[in-house]
């Protein structure tokens, strides 16, 4: 299972992101989409979207917390990342901060694939790969646009 994670695209979608996550089995946007429909060329994709509420975004059909499980991973997927993980979290997966992150705290991994638009903390405009194989751990890979 290959996953796109994307965050914070704010009314932008750069024409190149779009031939870069057309091989994904899911696509995970994680909040500050803003307009819902610059979603609809990702959507023409075809592949399975899932969003999540951002603090820019007025389009409440979308939740404030997405939960997931791949290959036994519990997957926590929310825009503003909580001051403590879950505890049914594996993997906690986040946007708003526009910074790029994998980290560990305890049992759980903290995850952003930083920003599609606006980048912070001299960060290039990214998206990740989140890659499950059969017994192995999760993989993630930050790629710049």
């Amino acid at each position: 299972m290959r996953i796109a994670v994307i965050s914070d695209t704010h009314n932008l979608l750069p024409p190149q992101l779009l031939p870069r996550i057309a091989d994904a089995d899911e696509i995970w946007h994680l909040g500050d989409v803003c307009m819902p429909g610059i979603l609809e060329s990702i959507e023409q994709l075809g592949k399975p979207l899932h969003v999540v509420l951002g603090n820019n975004d007025y389009y409440y059909r979308w939740p404030l917390v997405m939960k997931r499980e791949i290959d036994g991973a519990r997957c926590h997927l929310v825009h503003i990342p909580p001051q403590v993980a879950p505890p049914d979290c594996d993997l906690l997966l986040h946007g708003h901060t526009h910074i790029p992150r994998d980290e560990t705290i305890g049992a759980t991994r903290w995850l952003n694939p930083g920003a599609i638009t606006y980048p912070k903390g001299g960060s290039p405009a990214s998206f990740a790969w989140l890659t499950f194989e059969p017994r192995q751990p999760p993989v993630w890979k930050i790629m710049r646009l």
